[in-house]
């Protein structure tokens, strides 16, 4: 008898993610066997246990922090959208290849294509792992001007130079005028920090503006109510998880879920978090 697929999220550590009820709800509107776990797995515990997925084998990997880019050595192949982004988010199987794909470039983007309209300028604040994944997708996108604003201007720099942008010191961020300005940084998240923003309160984003948040717990962040009570468009941070999912269960499964569904699965559970 062959067992049921099985499939996970490793990351270390893995705190509350979502994924699982995600993934799980996905595979039983489907109609398909399965299940989805999550695996804490320590940096130094990397390699063992991409040993172990292969030789399960597991059907297929969500993948987060701080194991995104050290995965790339310890695969068959990643695409050259993960190669440009510098990271890998989803370990999928094809022909018997284990192989590495970035879905939070195409998650990213999803409702910015949405909105229907390419912003002139951009700009990304913060110069993490998440930032390599916007900034990817602006690239991909055709944004003429993109700016990279971190804490840090020496850890902005060459990120911003590997993706032909310009580092922007963090006390001049609200100079930019920007079209769209979106958070990469936890600032906002739920916990210690939820009453924070990336944005200073004296500059508020406004009409014509368009303020992304990647915190997606809560989903109203401190940063979007303040955009959207001046009357910039929002776009919370759910939006990308959603659609960086539906890619990572295409992926494995060759099916898509539905949308909305999810989108009520996932928000009413952040409700009650």
């Amino acid at each position: 008898m062959t067992a049921a697929p099985q499939y996970g999220i490793i990351g270390h550590p893995l705190g509350h993610t979502m994924s699982p009820a995600l993934h799980n709800w996905a595979l039983a509107r489907a109609g398909l066997p399965g299940a989805y776990q999550a695996f804490p797995v320590e940096p130094g515990a990397l390699p063992a246990f991409m040993a172990r997925a292969r030789a399960l084998p597991l059907a297929g990997l969500s993948v987060t922090i701080p194991h995104k880019v050290a995965v790339m050595a310890l695969l068959d192949g990643v695409s050259a959208r993960a190669r440009r982004t510098g990271a890998v988010n989803t370990v999928y199987w094809d022909n018997g290849r284990l192989l590495g794909e970035n879905t939070d470039v195409p998650g990213f983007l999803a409702p910015l294509r949405a909105l229907g309209a390419v912003p002139g300028c951009a700009l990304v604040l913060g110069a993490g792992g998440a930032a390599r994944a916007v900034l990817a997708g602006l690239a991909e996108l055709g944004v003429a001007r993109v700016l990279v604003c971190a804490r840090s201007l020496p850890k902005a720099e060459p990120l911003a130079a590997e993706f032909a942008a310009a580092a922007l010191p963090w006390d001049q961020r609200a100079s930019a005028r920007a079209d769209l300005v979106v958070n990469t940084t936890p600032l906002g998240m739920r916990g210690a920090g939820q009453d924070q923003s990336p944005w200073p309160d004296d500059a508020p984003l406004g009409p014509g503006q368009v303020a992304y948040d990647l915190v997606y717990n809560p989903r109203r962040t401190v940063f979007l109510a303040r955009a959207s009570a001046t009357g910039a468009r929002i776009v919370d941070g759910l939006e990308m998880f959603l659609h960086q999912g539906l890619e990572q269960f295409r992926l494995w499964t060759g099916q898509t879920f539905d949308l909305p569904g999810a989108r009520a699965l996932v928000g009413g559970l952040l409700e009650q978090a």
